[in-house]
């Protein structure tokens, strides 16, 4: 347990909004994080679920995402934890096996942090691409990290989440992901 394995885990990305990440601390390192895994999650065949906050009033994922996502639809929801969310429960239920959540996205310390914590109650392995999480301020980041962590998330990094889910370097996948890991 605690290993990320690419038969079990979901990658999740949260809120990447275009009218709300010029507000967010790091936004260049969260998206292109985002987009790092976006890339892990095709060459490994991962499910993604993206979702926005209220799309009508913060707009839509951002392009870089959105383009890395390949055609993934987001889910808008209202309530700023995804287990809140009808849609978002529905398209977890359909992917059987799937009990490993990577998180990343904005803000750490409300959607996010809600999201981990409703993950967590359903007894979901949560682990958070610290590196690929922010808000619109450094305390408040730090903050939720810290939370989320406490309540039994484990913190790793974009690229540290990579390498865990690669396994090995002889592969093709990571023949495939190595020039993004280069860039």
């Amino acid at each position: 347990m605690n290993v990320l394995r690419p038969d079990r885990a979901v990658l999740v990305l949260v809120d990447l909004q275009e009218r709300l990440m010029p507000a967010i601390v790091g936004r260049e390192r969260i998206v292109r994080n985002s987009v790092l895994l976006l890339r892990l999650a095709r060459i490994l065949d991962l499910p993604v679920v993206l979702t926005t906050q209220y799309r009508k009033g913060l707009g839509e994922i951002v392009p870089e995402v959105r383009e890395g996502a390949g055609g993934v639809e987001p889910l808008d929801k209202v309530s700023f934890g995804c287990f809140q969310s009808e849609p978002f429960l529905s398209r977890l239920s359909a992917l059987p096996g799937r009990d490993q959540l990577l998180l990343a996205g904005v803000e750490s310390h409300i959607c996010v942090a809600q999201t981990v914590l409703g993950a967590l109650e359903k007894g979901y392995e949560v682990h958070l691409a610290s590196d690929a999480v922010g808000s619109r301020t450094e305390e408040n980041s730090r903050v939720g990290l810290s939370r989320m962590e406490r309540a039994g998330a484990l913190l790793s990094s974009a690229e540290m989440a990579i390498y865990e889910l690669l396994g090995r370097s002889d592969g093709e996948a990571f023949k495939k992901m190595l020039p993004y890991l280069k860039a």
